[in-house]
């Protein structure tokens, strides 16, 4: 049973991450069992020092907490926004906080990012 709602949460997640592709005002990340995950299913995670329009983690940090990126042409959907992070890419920010995931989950449903150093959090609808 968990399997199955996990296939369709999955299925449901890259049809939305499609239809925002094709420039359709889709969420860029779904609900799974009260967090943000991303089409895949991996868990999305919040950086305390970020500001609703900025990144604080670049370069060795964006390596361990990749920013859940925003493809070319993506827009602002209800409480979805695109921020232009140092690099020049566009990130996701859900509520005015930017969206990572974590090199350490492995699996979809993995959490083990929430509460490192005390700054990361799981990102929560």
């Amino acid at each position: 049973m968990k399997l199955s709602i996990l296939a369709l949460t999955v299925a449901l997640g890259l049809g939305a991450c499609d239809a925002y592709a094709a420039g359709h005002s889709s969420a860029p990340a779904i609900e799974a069992n009260g967090i943000l995950t991303n089409a895949e299913g991996m868990s999305l995670y919040t950086f305390d020092p970020d500001t609703a329009t900025t990144s604080a983690c670049n370069g060795g940090c964006a390596k361990s907490w990749p920013p859940l990126a925003a493809g070319e042409g993506a827009h602002d959907a209800g409480d979805f926004t695109v921020i232009t992070r140092d690099d020049g890419t566009t990130q996701w920010a859900y509520q005015g906080q930017p969206l990572y995931l974590w090199v350490n989950d492995r699996k979809p449903g993995d959490t083990t990012g929430d509460g490192v150093g005390g700054k990361w959090h799981l990102a929560r609808p």
